[in-house]
């Protein structure tokens, strides 16, 4: 079949030669495309878009051959669950718990401590009735509750999440494995300890626990001290050893004692030489040893695990060892092997290698999977190959008969070796009858779950055949014949039929419907056409609608598309005639065009023939000639829609009131044949003729803005001549120099004068000033907010100060809600004069020290504020001092340059010009001091500019963003990233005094938004990238997460 594409061309080609009014039904059944040819199956690859009559590919294939019942269902076998004869039962990972399994599995198979634990009392166990889940609280109930489910469940594996909640571990996190050995061990000899039992509470003891002595000897005297301990495990270092013999000599040998690290002998009563050594006097029958694999790197201040290889027997004799020999059993069989894989030691996954005591078999455990060793051999496997991720790795070395090496193995599991008449009684543990009950409880549930996944894969399996009986019944009767009935069903509805996976929804064909509620053109090729007798099934079994048959197809829609497509051919020709025409002069009578529309409407009219052709009206879209118009602002605004922004043509000489614009620049008259030929592609575009008059309100608008604007120049002139001082910012009163000749000067706020200046440059485009909100600067209580000390000292950026005669005419041409001024009073008395300073109103002292309380707070509590850090060399000045950065925004800058014109011959004391003609912002001696010191003054200077409050950051300075609460340390980390100086080589002053505290808070040390920091490194740094590695910020080690709860349990 064609593409898509091609079969809707076909469909349309008639429009050529037939106009709208002459369609008749063959035309619309072309458009519809109804009697295309149907696929065949085999024919087409896929379905065929464009055709409705193509039934191939939309799913069928898996329904009309022969199925098989697996293909009903996604439900898998129960069975696969169930645990398999002969072997051991696997424990779920619950995210990072690996390390748990492997040491559960290990003691699981110690016989005597499953026993001893089976053994311990257990009233709720006892006592509890089956008709509800059990729930152990204690270590010991769910220890004993999880060996039982792992001896004699049904399951192939269970959910240990109970006990790993108890002991508050951290699923989503792996820890320190061999530190979580210990502590559990410890956690269950105090749990056992308490049993009233007596043969229970010392089983730990008799389990793991063996004997030795530190043993030290005075080299002077020969005097011999033992500190005798016990343990539960032996911590081998394997660095620089290549067998397990090695490790443990290494931790038996001989250490010196000597220099800081001598031994204070009560013989001698002074510190002597002397010589330590580890003396082995007991082993238990479960001998453990870690190898220490996790080490502490003091270079990079983290755990690092040592990939070496260690060689170890299947068969160890402890007694070269052992200091006492007497009658105890030296010969231990390797047990248990638990493996780390992965060369970090912070990741990785742990799997354990455990024998069965019983038949003498090794598995590997590995979560929920479990696998059986052949030939009753230790078989490491891919775990040795797990590291090789560096090219030069150490080569596996060659291992002798009964010996293993393995570079992964952290902790092996020795036991002592048992006579041959020791026999099965052992061996053979069994579960008692109240654990046992448990056991069945859950095995009753899990196989209840397995019928039931049983009964719904028999039900999806007899859904499935009932479907594929429907199916192929129905998709025999789909194809329509020619000259019989028929209807379109929706082609996404035909496909989620004939797919399984989803549940089949009611046939919704109201997406595909026109504007006159039939069946869209368009959607033609999105459905398909079926015999009217399939339909009826379908609507019948499935429900939906609205139906669509051969009354659906759209006579409307036919022919408004056959006008856009004629149209649409004939556009060129048209554009080239209106493009002659309109340079052509004529007589009569004409019609306003607007020029944008002029300019655009090919655009316009090839936009407005795909908006009918796709029938975007029906989707509430705006169509040209028919959206609403834009309200434009009446201004020069109504000659700004431009070519892009413009939707409906002719829309540009249309004012916000709907009449024609009063611009005619913006115009042009056309004749009426050109206005013919644009009514044809713009049937509803607005229309003025020639003697149209333009808009009223518009014109009457337009000489009252002229109005206003003549009314607010004058009013700008008059303040300005009447204010120009004040405007021009000239013989200014200063507080640091009380003026001569007045005892009173008075305040408004700047926000007014900034205001009003504005006002006096662009009095056309800005608002005029009508009065002064002086209660800005009250507070609620009637008082001023500021002292004369206060406003010298840098408050006086907030108000203006204005001379008595300017405030009569402020007062004169503006509204003041509150008149504020200062007083100067001067006396004379025997001991001198004396000035003293006072404001109307009087300042409010309580509002005050709550304003000063709160500045100095929010100074402390900042966050995410800025600072500024100064490289400084050792004369203390500024690097590269002479040439500031000058870092304004543009539109500050322009601000600026609007409210601080520079007279002719003017000069800028604070600036210096340099031949080329650029400014310099002077920066004498005492200015870089100054600055250094972190001082930043405001104050406007007495006759000069006023100089934006913006600080202005030089060159060799850079910004920072820190919070109150961020430690100096910290910030020393951010200035090594920003000066490549390392923190102890920084040496940091603000205000003069030296920063040392690194554990101190930057609000405690005083440093407030916009403090200017000094930085002074020791010497220059060659290497940063190597600085920056060793000197990162990194979490203390925390050690094992769940030790608190293990503890406390």
């Amino acid at each position: 079949m064609a593409p898509r594409v091609q079969l809707e061309k076909a469909a349309w080609r008639w429009v050529e030669t037939v106009k709208p009014e002459e369609i008749r039904q063959e035309h619309i059944e072309l458009a519809y495309r109804i009697n295309l040819p149907a696929c065949k199956r085999g024919a087409c690859r896929r379905n065929c878009k464009g055709n409705p009559n193509c039934l191939v590919g939309i799913g069928e294939q898996a329904w009309l051959g022969e199925i098989d019942e697996s293909a009903f269902h996604s439900i898998d076998d129960p069975n696969s669950e169930r645990r398999e004869k002969n072997t051991f039962v696997g424990l779920t990972n619950l995210g990072a718990t690996c390390y748990v399994n492997t040491f559960l599995q290990v003691w699981f198979h110690n016989l005597e401590l499953r026993r001893s634990l089976y053994q311990c009392q257990n009233s709720r166990a006892e006592e509890h009735d089956t008709e509800s889940d059990y729930e152990p609280q204690s270590i010991c109930e769910h220890l004993q509750y999880l060996f039982a489910l792992l001896q004699n469940s049904n399951r192939k594996y269970i959910d240990p999440s109970g006990l790993v909640k108890a002991l508050g571990l951290d699923t989503g996190q792996q820890q320190d494995a061999q530190e979580f050995s210990k502590l559990f061990l410890s956690l269950l000899e105090d749990t056992l300890s308490k049993q009233k039992n007596p043969n229970l509470r010392n089983v730990i003891q008799q389990q793991f626990c063996g004997q030795f002595s530190y043993v030290t000897v005075c080299n002077q005297c020969g005097r011999s001290s033992a500190l005798p301990s016990r343990f539960y495990e032996l911590e081998l270092n394997i660095q620089g050893h290549k067998s397990l013999t090695e490790c443990v000599t290494e931790f038996l040998k001989e250490e010196k004692l000597d220099g800081e690290n001598r031994y204070f002998c009560e013989t001698c009563q002074s510190k002597q030489n002397a010589t330590r050594r580890i003396k082995l006097h007991s082993l238990p029958p479960t001998l453990n040893l870690q190898l220490m694999r996790f080490v502490f790197d003091r270079q990079t201040g983290h755990k690092k695990k040592l990939n070496s290889f260690i060689s170890f027997p299947e068969q160890l004799d402890m007694g070269p060892f052992l200091e006492e020999k007497q009658d105890e059993k030296c010969v231990y069989e390797l047990s248990a092997v638990l493996i780390h894989r992965g060369i970090s030691a912070y990741s990785g996954h742990y799997i354990a290698h455990v024998k069965d005591a019983r038949t003498g078999d090794w598995y590997k455990f590995n979560d929920e999977e479990i696998e059986k060793m052949e030939g009753k051999k230790l078989q490491l496997g891919i775990e040795e190959d797990i590291a090789e991720t560096v090219k030069s790795q150490t080569k596996k070395p060659k291992c002798s008969k009964g010996y293993h090496c393995s570079r992964n193995a952290y902790m092996l599991v020795y036991k002592v070796q048992q006579e041959e008449s020791s026999g099965p009684i052992r061996t053979n543990v069994e579960v008692p009858a109240f654990l046992q009950r448990l056991v069945d409880q859950d095995n009753h549930k899990f196989e209840e779950w397995c019928s039931e996944m049983t009964d719904m894969r028999k039900q999806s399996v007899d859904k499935g055949k009932a479907k594929h009986e429907e199916v192929k019944e129905l998709y025999k009767l789909l194809p329509a014949r020619d000259g019989e009935p028929y209807e379109f069903i929706p082609l996404d509805w035909l496909k989620k039929w004939l797919d399984d996976s989803t549940a089949t929804k009611e046939i919704d064909s109201s997406r595909f419907l026109c504007s006159h509620d039939k069946l869209h053109p368009d959607k033609v090729g999105d459905s398909r056409k079926v015999s009217m007798q399939a339909a009826q099934l379908l609507y019948e079994r499935y429900g939906g609608g609205p139906r669509l048959n051969e009354s659906s197809l759209c006579r409307e829609c036919v022919s408004q598309r056959c006008r856009v497509l004629r149209l649409k051919n004939q556009l060129s020709e048209d554009y080239k005639e209106i493009s002659n025409l309109v340079k052509r002069t004529f007589s009569g009578a004409g019609f306003w065009v607007g020029k944008a529309s002029l300019r655009s409407w090919r655009q316009l009219a090839l936009e407005q023939l795909e908006e009918d052709e796709h029938e975007t009206a029906h989707n509430n879209s705006q169509t040209n000639g028919q959206g609403p118009h834009t309200n434009n602002k009446f201004s020069s605004e109504l000659s700004e829609c431009t070519e892009d922004e413009m939707k409906t043509f002719n829309e540009d000489i249309v004012c916000s009131h709907g009449g024609l614009s009063i611009l005619e620049t913006e115009r042009k008259l056309v004749s009426p044949e050109v206005w013919t030929k644009f009514r044809e592609y713009f049937p509803k575009a607005p229309e003025f003729t020639q003697d149209q008059e333009a808009c009223q309100q518009c014109l009457t608008m337009e000489q009252e803005e002229k109005d206003n604007e003549a009314v607010s120049k004058m009013m700008a002139l008059d303040q300005k001549n009447q204010l120009l001082n004040l405007f021009h910012e000239k013989n200014r009163p200063a507080l640091t120099k009380w003026p001569q000749g007045t005892d009173v000067l008075y305040v408004v706020p700047l926000f007014f004068v900034d205001e009003w200046r504005k006002f006096i440059r662009r009095p056309t485009k800005s608002s005029p000033v009508s009065n002064v909100s002086n209660t800005l600067l009250l507070c609620p209580h009637g008082g001023f907010m500021f002292t004369y000390d206060s406003l010298i000292n840098g408050e006086a950026q907030h108000v203006a100060l204005l001379w008595p005669s300017e405030w009569d005419v402020i007062s004169r041409l503006f509204i003041v809600d509150q008149p504020i001024s200062i007083h100067c009073l001067k006396r004379t008395t025997p001991s001198g004069s004396t000035t003293q300073y006072t404001t109307q109103p009087d300042l409010c002292w309580e509002c005050r020290e709550s304003f000063l309380f709160q500045q100095q707070r929010d100074l402390r509590e900042y966050t995410q504020a800025t600072i500024y850090i100064r490289k400084v060399i050792e004369d203390k000045r500024m690097i590269k001092e002479a040439a500031p950065e000058l870092s304004v925004s543009s539109s500050e800058a322009e601000e600026e340059k609007e409210e601080h014109p520079k007279l002719d011959g003017e000069k800028d004391p604070d600036f210096s010009q340099s031949q080329d003609g650029a400014k310099r912002l002077k920066l004498s001696d005492s200015s870089v001091s100054t600055a250094a010191a972190g001082v930043v003054t405001n104050v406007a200077k007495p006759g000069g500019i006023r100089r934006s409050t913006r600080h202005r950051k030089l060159r060799g300075e850079k910004a920072l963003i820190v919070s109150a609460n961020q430690t100096l340390k910290e910030l020393k980390i951010q200035i090594m990233h920003a000066f490549s100086v390392a923190p102890f080589d920084q040496n940091l002053f603000i205000d003069g005094k030296s920063l040392t505290d690194d554990s101190a808070t930057l609000g405690s040390l005083g440093i407030i938004p916009e403090s200017i920091i000094c930085l002074k490194a020791d010497e220059p740094i060659a290497d940063y990238a190597a600085m920056d590695d060793v000197y990162q910020v990194r979490m203390p080690e925390e050690g094992f997460k769940g030790e608190h709860v293990l503890l406390q349990t």
